[in-house]
């Protein structure tokens, strides 16, 4: 049995302990956020947070979560998130919308360890994370929105 922290409750689970942790978290908790993508950590769609650092949960052992914060795309009840929101709308991110889970999680994780971040920073952080609508400029300047960059 593996103790998990999901978003602040607690979760036994009763799995091998090399399970990636994308499905403990939707087949097994049962929550859906979290997409899959590719399988190999080459998308980004299944990024989650642990202890508040963006990690593809595809290919992450739930062995290597247990006794640490998880934060899902459900989870994110925070000004940043709310920010984050704003900004998407505002710059009309959203389009087919599968890849929003995990873009959100990597710009708030981002926004979690630098709420200033240039150019840079950002294409480093959101690097693999992948937009079929290819979103990219539209991304950049949303996360640079909820930073306070734009007005």
């Amino acid at each position: 049995m593996l103790l998990l922290t999901i978003n602040g409750a607690k979760h036994e689970v009763d799995v091998p302990a090399e399970m990636p942790l994308l499905w403990v978290i939707r087949d097994v908790v049962g929550m859906t956020g979290t997409k899959f993508g590719c399988g190999a950590a080459q998308c980004g769609c299944c990024t989650v947070l642990l202890d508040g650092k963006a990690v593809r949960s595809c290919v992450t052992p739930v062995s290597e979560a247990a006794g640490k914060q998880i934060t899902t795309v459900e989870g994110l009840h925070s000004d940043v998130l709310v920010r984050l929101q704003n900004a998407w709308v505002a710059e009309q991110v959203p389009q087919c919308g599968y890849c929003q889970p995990g873009q959100l999680m990597s710009a708030a994780a981002l926004l979690g360890s630098n709420s200033k971040p240039n150019d840079d920073q950002i294409t480093e952080a959101m690097n693999g994370n992948l937009c079929r609508c290819g979103m990219y400029g539209q991304i950049r300047k949303a996360i640079k929105r909820a930073a306070g960059g734009l007005a």
